[in-house]
């Protein structure tokens, strides 16, 4: 299995660069089709029944402002894809708000790829929680690049956390491409349930290493909170690239995103593979 098309989400925020670079890498590693969306941010819902032309009111210089941003934004992007060197790139201009756009966009790429949210970054007011609902609306993997840091290589020491759950499953399975060229990969299993007879861990490192992926697991109990245990682990390791499923809780505060999603997602100090 291989990456063969990647779609990084594109604006004219500080961290687009970045992002853009992660998912450059990714795509001269696997040879994929990189494809840069860029969002007017009005609505599609605006435009769903026809009912509304907004050429013909108020608000059309300010599409006209919107969409010129958006491409200066993709000339941007045209131009670092260029100068990465991947062969296949194209740019597209999406009638949508971000978070809606990105995630009916993902739908047709193999992985998608966006910032961390940045707390009080006014630039940032319309990508609020951008990973967070395109990683649970989109059915594809995100890789999220944290807002800060550089990052020249990513996936060659991996930490993957887990737990046996269907969200690790399928994010194991959407990191596959990544795990085989990875020179380490190390397996977290944080505080563990008892299973009489098995090694916590032991399953999992079989299932890799028939896939040509040889991994090292490590086992900790007793952890007060798996997000920072696993934010340690990956520091204590030099690990470039975190890969965990996106959990959910039964708590209303949490009933979309798990505690230890939330704190990831707060506190990343390295880019996240996430699927749900």
């Amino acid at each position: 299995m291989q990456y063969k098309t990647i779609l990084v989400h594109v604006d004219q925020s500080r961290q687009c660069e970045r992002r853009i670079r992660a998912a450059a890498q990714f795509a001269l590693a696997d040879g994929a089709h990189l494809t840069g969306a860029a969002m007017t941010g009005i609505s599609r819902y605006m435009y769903a029944n026809g009912d509304i032309d907004l050429a013909r009111t108020v608000l059309a210089a300010h599409v006209d402002t919107l969409c010129q941003k958006a491409n200066q934004a993709l000339d941007q992007f045209d131009a670092q894809a260029a100068a990465a060197g991947v062969a296949s790139h194209e740019r597209r201009l999406l009638a949508d708000d971000p978070q809606g756009g990105l995630a009916l966009a993902g739908r047709y790429a193999d992985l998608i790829v966006v910032s961390q949210s940045v707390p009080g970054d006014p630039a940032g007011l319309t990508t609020s929680g951008m990973p967070e609902y395109v990683m649970l609306t989109s059915g594809r993997p995100v890789l999220v690049v944290p807002h800060e840091g550089t990052f020249d290589t990513i996936g060659r020491e991996v930490l993957l956390a887990w737990d046996g759950s269907i969200e690790a499953t399928h994010a194991l399975a959407a990191s596959l491409p990544v795990l085989a060229r990875a020179v380490r990969v190390t397996v977290a299993v944080i505080n563990p349930a008892e299973d009489e007879g098995r090694e916590p861990g032991a399953d999992i490192a079989l299932y890799l290493a028939r896939h040509g992926v040889r991994a090292d697991v490590t086992v900790q109990r007793g952890a007060a909170d798996i997000g920072d245990a696993l934010l340690s682990l990956a520091a204590g390791r030099e690990c470039d690239l975190l890969v965990m499923g996106g959990y959910g809780h039964t708590r209303f505060r949490e009933l979309l995103l798990g505690g230890v999603t939330s704190t990831i997602l707060a506190r990343m100090t390295l880019p996240v593979l996430m699927a749900h």
